[in-house]
């Protein structure tokens, strides 16, 4: 708003006077060109010119009882597009310069509504958490202060660092050294180091291997049914040793079962 070319500097600072007053503030023209360096010309002018702007606009209401109230609704952005017809008032919306100014107690904010806002819960939630990591890892450095709303704009990018399981330090090592001197854009900065130092995803968690045991001798065998030697396939072959033998014929049986189960092939029968 106190960008706005279009305006003179007497309209622009009338407009941040105007906006930075309580709702419910009651004052006329008049009385501010009395209480400024400007006189009631100056004053009148700077109001017609926040008028045809779309900053300024006075209504006059008529109540039930019939008596007529003037309203002045004082706007931070054009209540009307610049480009189209500014909506013509009415005899019933004119009013002068120093009629009273009564800011809209129930008017919306114009700020544009975050997309943040519309999403799930669960979704405003790691929004939050995001925007939270990214303020706190960038504190320490004074030029990459940002505001809420820029934060807000990284969170995506900050939120998908920390779905790759990064932690805040790793966040900090790719976000702080290096800067670039001077700082033009701190928001551009972090932006381009989040996308182009995106760490790789997390690659997708294996199902545990799974075996199942023959319907008769319970050997292990790769998909349910019965082993070859109970189906007469292949013959048995029955190995008869101390303890620890059996142990370990018996290990490398399950090690070769499960290694089937992992690759899909069919091995040969171990002897037990």
């Amino acid at each position: 708003m106190l960008q706005y070319r279009q305006l003179s500097y007497t309209a622009r600072g009338l407009l941040a006077d105007l906006l930075s007053r309580p709702d419910g503030w009651r004052e006329d023209g008049r009385h501010m060109a009395d209480s400024s360096p400007q006189g009631r010309g100056a004053i009148r002018k700077a109001l017609r010119e926040l008028t045809d702007a779309g900053f300024y606009r006075v209504e006059k209401i008529r109540l039930p009882d019939g008596t007529i109230r003037t309203e002045t609704h004082v706007y931070d952005t054009p209540w009307f597009a610049p480009a189209a017809t500014r909506p013509a008032p009415g005899a019933a919306a004119t009013g002068r310069a120093d009629s009273p100014v009564v800011k809209n107690r129930h008017q919306e904010t114009t700020l544009p509504a975050s997309p943040a806002d519309d999403a799930e819960p669960e979704q405003r939630e790691e929004v939050r958490e995001a925007v939270a990591t990214l303020l706190r890892v960038i504190r320490p450095e004074p030029r990459l202060r940002l505001g809420q709303a820029e934060a807000r704009e990284l969170a995506p990018l900050v939120a998908q660092w920390l779905a790759r399981g990064s932690s805040p330090a790793d966040l900090a090592h790719a976000l702080l050294p290096g800067l670039p001197t001077p700082m033009h854009s701190a928001t551009a900065v972090l932006r381009h180091r989040l996308e182009h130092k995106m760490p790789p995803a997390r690659p997708a968690a294996q199902p545990p291997a799974r075996y199942a045991e023959c319907a008769k001798c319970h050997d292990p065998v790769p998909r349910p049914g019965i082993c070859r030697p109970c189906a007469g396939v292949t013959p048995r072959t029955l190995a008869v040793g101390t303890g620890a033998d059996v142990a370990a014929a018996g290990a490398a049986r399950v090690r070769t079962a499960l290694r089937s189960a992992i690759t899909g092939t069919r091995p040969a029968h171990v002897a037990a």
